[in-house]
């Protein structure tokens, strides 16, 4: 069967036509690139891919990472593929040019990068981990902190982690324990426990730089005495060479269901003296800080799950093209020969399924990078702050909609190649596995539901909402112009209306009934408000394929817009419509998960 990882067609959609990534050639950090330097990094990571990543994807998959008590021993096939990524500069590619990167937007880094991830997800979680945890620094840490962790980072020397997560707290990071105690030379001694520490060690660089969240002594209870502190796997000396080992130990590893290429660890740190740890930015607002990374991480989870949906999806729709297996019902002749699979009303549903997640999923992955460089790069204040406002409110959106629904489409990926699916001959299996992990990594789907129903819901008097709400309703109204997609923008307004009254019942329960019980169908929330959010994606993306039909073109091309219609009908029809019984539910303050017993299950 043909290779094909991912419909690069539709990448040069997204960017050129539905987002317009050339127009941020303008701006003057963008100012030195243009559609030929784009093109060239999409080739490259094509390239890079295909070579290097794809060879040894199964392989990393089934060889998983060993523990011999004191180290973790990886696939050596790992190390090659990344030095290639670092040495094609994709692994920094959205950094500054003076830090070694090639300063590329959001936009396009995000796409260049779906390539890579598409032929080695799990693998390429080193260098995603390594740019958040840089940004971090650079963003909060002092000159000095930039110039000795920032740059071998973005030189690909040192990578990068964030240690959040301990045995005893999980995700209520109120309740972590590790301690931090400050010297006399303005260092700390860091000791504790983290576990689930993605890239926690490996012999893939230099150096590991962790940004591990810790208590001052003193601090105040809570998430409000919560400090951030660089601790490095190894010492380095005021020359930039390396020292000693810090008093840190690798305690154990996990092995996941997938993601297998990347180590999962437990790090004990502090067994002897204490860690040496470096303060970042002030005492107690080491969570403030570290959202930074986690938002930006969140990002990434949720373009992580997108490009394993589009990836299982183009695989699954290749296979339904050159698969022969029965006939139409409609042929009652048993001598005829079979049919492609894809000929099968069934499968075709499946595989619209598909589509409709991954490419709604892409659409939004990329209109949340294109915020963040309007965010950075938009000449007025103005601008920059309503990037900013919805990119925001956003995030839970972003990082969870994606990890439900592109497993979802990974599901019928397995499904369309039948006793096929489940074997490890094909990658779709693996696909599942690779991306279940998402809906728990940085935050689960609960946690994200809380987060936007509780917090950016009401954030700011409703700004975030009502931008978001405002932003579809312009789309709608652009829309009515186009006689076709009129009726597409009716049922989106309506399913706008449908998701504020919603809001409306939640927000007044929470002024008269117990907290709990008003959020209890919180995850329905996030459900409605993503299915409202894709439908407005492939709204987007109706109205550029309407107005490129108006024009001749060619067979292709026209075949691929009538895609993009289609698509956006099925979502309409099929996917749209789910969010009434979902509203109930929320509207009527339905307590049924709440009122549960302990004792009852």
């Amino acid at each position: 069967m043909a290779v094909s990882l991912l419909n690069e067609r539709d990448l040069e959609f997204m960017l050129y036509e539905l987002f317009d990534a050339e127009q941020l050639c303008q701006r003057a950090r963008f100012s030195e690139h243009n559609k030929e330097t784009f093109d060239a990094a999409m080739e490259t990571a094509k390239a890079v891919a295909e070579k290097y990543l794809l060879p040894i994807r199964q392989q990393t998959d089934l060889v998983k990472p060993e523990f011999d008590g004191k180290k973790a021993h990886l696939l050596p096939a790992i190390k090659t593929a990344m030095r290639a990524v670092i040495d094609s500069g994709l692994a920094s590619a959205s950094a500054d040019f003076e830090h070694g990167g090639m300063q590329l937007p959001s936009l396009v880094a995000c796409a260049v990068s779906a390539h890579l991830t598409a032929s080695g997800m799990s693998t390429m979680g080193y260098t995603t981990l390594t740019n958040a945890n840089a940004n971090l620094i650079q963003a909060h840490g002092s000159a000095q902190q930039i110039e000795t962790w920032v740059k071998p980072m973005r030189e690909g020397r040192f990578t990068g982690t964030m240690a959040m997560t301990e045995p005893g707290a999980g995700s209520g990071l109120a309740d972590l324990i590790t301690r931090a105690v400050k010297q006399d030379d303005g260092t700390y001694r860091i000791t504790g426990n983290k576990i689930y520490i993605s890239g926690g060690d490996h012999d893939l660089s230099e150096n590991i730089v962790h940004l591990v969240l810790a208590r001052v002594k003193g601090a105040p209870a809570g998430v409000k005495g919560i400090s951030l502190f660089i601790v490095p796997k190894i010492m380095v000396n005021n020359d930039g060479t390396l020292g000693q080992p810090n008093d840190m130990a690798l305690a154990g590893l996990f092995h996941k269901m997938g993601g297998h290429a990347i180590t999962s660890t437990a790090l004990s740190f502090g067994e002897n003296e204490g860690a040496v740890g470096y303060l970042v930015g002030q005492q107690n607002k080491g969570l403030t800080y570290m959202f930074h990374m986690m938002n930006e991480a969140r990002l990434f989870v949720g373009m992580g799950a997108t490009v394993m949906a589009l990836a299982g999806y183009q695989y699954s729709l290749n296979y339904a093209k050159e698969r022969p297996q029965g006939r139409l019902m409609a042929e009652k002749n048993p001598a005829s020969a079979p049919v492609n699979i894809i000929e099968h009303s069934d499968v075709k549903r499946m595989l619209l399924a598909q589509k409709a997640y991954a490419e709604g999923a892409l659409a939004l992955c990329l209109f949340g990078a294109r915020l963040h460089d309007d965010e950075k790069t938009q000449p007025e204040e103005s601008a920059r702050l309503a990037a900013h406002t919805l990119l925001d409110f956003l995030t839970p959106v972003i990082k969870s909609w994606p990890s439900e629904f592109g497993l979802k489409a990974n599901h019928y990926a397995i499904q369309v190649l039948g006793g096929a699916g489940y074997t490890n001959e094909h990658p779709v299996e693996m696909f599942y596995r690779e991306n279940r992990l998402n809906p728990i990594h940085e935050g689960t789907t609960g946690i994200q539901s809380l987060d936007l129903l509780g917090r950016k819901v009401p954030m700011n008097k409703f700004a975030g909402y009502r931008a978001c709400l405002e932003a579809i309703e312009a789309t709608c109204q652009e829309a009515t112009e186009q006689s076709k997609l009129k009726p597409y923008a009716d049922q989106l307004q309506h399913a706008l209306q449908t998701l504020d009254s919603a809001t409306q019942a939640v927000m007044g329960a929470t002024q008269t009934m117990n907290m709990d019980a008003a959020f209890a169908n919180s995850a329905k929330y996030l459900d409605i408000f993503g299915h409202v959010v894709i439908a407005w994606m492939w709204l987007k993306q109706g109205i550029k394929a309407q107005q490129a039909l108006a024009s001749s073109l060619h067979t292709t091309d026209y075949d691929f817009y009538q895609g993009k219609l289609h698509t956006m009908q099925f979502f309409f029809r099929s996917e749209l419509p789910e969010i009434e019984h979902w509203a109930s539910l929320v509207r009527r303050l339905d307590t049924t998960n709440y009122d549960m017993q302990t004792a009852w299950f």
